[in-house]
């Protein structure tokens, strides 16, 4: 399958234009682009544009809604419960960071935890939002149930990502990962493709490895058994256990603490009824943030300079392979291949948009 780039800043005024035409307003719409395109300037290809039909068609279907709001339901001085009514997560998002970040202000330390949510994108995306404020961020979703537990065949936890970051020089440290050997995004990937995907990454509906990305995904929307194997695999040996419990650690992070839906009762898809948290940590409350920075900055840069593996020349600490990501992309375009661009001009038509006049296809 041909990958062709598409110019960043056009395709930045398609998708935020696509959330207009769905009835969200100018910042709305750019919040929501802002994190789609942050995942594919950083390389996620599987939570940036390619996922613009599924949200295009929770649109449709009602089960994303622009026209509600989040609500507080629960608040003190340090924390915030919102319920999202279903509107878009990446909205509910945005705005729990932002309210946990005015309470780390205000106290040095701010939660805030969000039901009946929607897909938010990219996580690392919010726990950037804390970093840019000189703050430490975290946040962290449940989904629908995709990954089965260590011994198990049926899918019971999300792939319930955690998000981490914090300021430093020359690049912050951010660490953004799902608790499952993948998202399933990356399925979705190798499903369009057409290809293989790598044996040791999920299991069919008996519980036995597969190579076969569409047929897990049929299988966990059809809640026939099977899913995503967590971090480790399939068995204790290599660590299975380890990624079981950092999934149920997730789980309690958001849904449990939301008052939301477990993965194992989230319905169609994720869509309307997911749970996230956020957290916001002023570091002034532990001493002088310039120098924690400092010396986070130092180890990792003593991680870069460390001994390398034979045949390898380069250590990079999390986050940095993002930023050399974005500045490429940003230079070259956002690569998207042959499926996803007939679905942005799918979904361009269904809106009365003309995609090939507002964005070039690079080949």
């Amino acid at each position: 399958m041909a990958y062709h780039r598409l110019p960043e800043p056009q395709i930045r005024t398609f998708c935020e234009s696509v959330m207009q035409k769905h009835g969200f307003n100018d910042k709305q719409s750019r919040d929501i682009t802002d994190v789609i395109l942050t995942a594919d300037l950083q390389g996620l290809e599987s939570h940036g544009v390619q996922r613009l039909i599924r949200y295009h068609n929770g649109m449709k279907s009602g089960t994303i809604k622009a026209d509600v709001q989040p609500e507080v339901i629960h608040e003190t001085p340090l924390s915030v419960a919102l319920d999202a009514h279903s509107c878009m997560g990446h909205i509910a998002s945005v705005e729990a960071m932002e309210r946990a970040i005015e309470k780390a202000k205000a106290h040095g330390f701010g939660v805030a935890t969000v039901k009946n949510s929607n897909h938010f994108g990219v996580g690392g995306y919010y726990a950037m939002m804390a970093v840019r404020e000189g703050m430490m961020g975290m946040c962290f979703t449940n989904t629908e149930a995709i990954s089965v537990p260590t011994f198990g065949k049926k899918a019971m936890l999300g792939t319930n990502p955690i998000a981490f970051a914090m300021p430093a020089d020359p690049v912050p440290m951010l660490y953004d990962v799902a608790t499952t050997v993948v998202p399933r995004g990356k399925l979705e990937v190798y499903a369009k493709q057409g290809k293989p995907m790598p044996l040791g990454w999920a299991v069919d509906e008996n519980g036995n490895d597969t190579d076969d990305a569409a047929r897990v995904i049929a299988n966990i929307k059809n809640k026939a058994g099977g899913g995503i194997l967590p971090l480790g695999g399939s068995s204790p040996g290599s660590g299975s256990h380890k990624g079981y419990g950092l999934e149920l650690i997730v789980e309690i992070l958001s849904s449990i603490l939301a008052g939301g839906n477990t993965s194992n009762h989230v319905a169609s898809n994720g869509l309307g009824d997911t749970s996230q948290s956020f957290f916001a940590i002023d570091l002034k409350m532990f001493g002088d943030p310039d120098d924690m920075r400092a010396r986070l900055s130092t180890l990792m840069q003593e991680l870069r300079d460390s001994d390398k593996a034979d045949g390898r020349d380069r250590i990079y600490t999390p986050g940095e392979m993002e930023v050399y990501s974005r500045e490429d992309k940003l230079k070259n375009g956002i690569p998207v291949n042959d499926s996803t661009l007939a679905e942005l001009r799918g979904i361009a038509e269904e809106l009365g948009m003309d995609f090939d006049a507002m964005v070039e296809v690079l080949d």
